[in-house]
């Protein structure tokens, strides 16, 4: 996945829509479908920066975009997934497609008992027994289980940060340096610096 996810209202509206169509005429099994449809129609829109800009852009006309649209679409996806797509494009919001996506993944997480949680590591990749704890963490907080995200925070010095929903866990070695050193300007303590100068070192 290439970016975090963050749902809006509006791709909350669209989402929510297609998840009770799906429920009533497939229930989960065709839900996960289309999510996985869904995810990959995103996946294009975000790998290719031009593409996405013609589907916000107000220099292209409506009709442009829904006849790119359906070129792409057609006899690619499920019929549901494509007159969704196209009714998502007649309402003027095909540059929202990705974060629908994202929202219909979310709620559908949900309806499963499982929570989206993104991670953040220097390299993106996360050893077995890191991601582990994380859905056992998880799991005893939320009583869910962990759908992971992993993506790449080359800021970031060493550990790990989590965002759960619109919670920030962040347990990543820069922040605790940060907060040492904050630590270290309130005290004004002359030992304090002497071992945060060693540590540094």
């Amino acid at each position: 996945m290439a970016s975090i996810k963050h749902i809006d209202e509006i791709a909350s509206v669209y989402a929510q829509s297609l998840l009770e169509v799906c429920e009533r005429q497939g229930g989960i099994a065709l839900a996960e479908s289309c999510s996985s449809e869904l995810n990959g129609l995103a996946e294009i829109v975000r790998s290719d920066r031009r593409f996405a800009e013609f589907l916000k852009t107000p220099i292209v006309g409506a009709s442009a975009r829904r006849a790119s649209l359906d070129r792409i679409v057609r006899g690619k996806v499920s019929d549901l997934v494509y007159r969704f797509v196209m009714v998502v494009a007649a309402h003027g919001r095909a540059g929202r497609i990705a974060d629908i996506a994202d929202a219909f993944d979310g709620l559908l997480q949900a309806r499963l008992g499982r929570v989206e949680v993104d991670m953040f590591t220097v390299s993106g990749e996360a050893t077995p027994d890191v991601i582990a704890t994380v859905k056992g963490g998880v799991k005893e907080a939320f009583g869910k289980d962990a759908v992971i995200h992993q993506y790449r925070d080359p800021d970031m010095i060493g550990g790990v940060k989590l965002r759960i929903g619109d919670q920030l866990i962040d347990g990543s070695i820069a922040t605790k340096l940060r907060n040492m050193r904050e630590t270290v300007a309130a005290r004004g303590s002359s030992a304090m610096r002497s071992r945060l100068g060693d540590f540094l070192a």
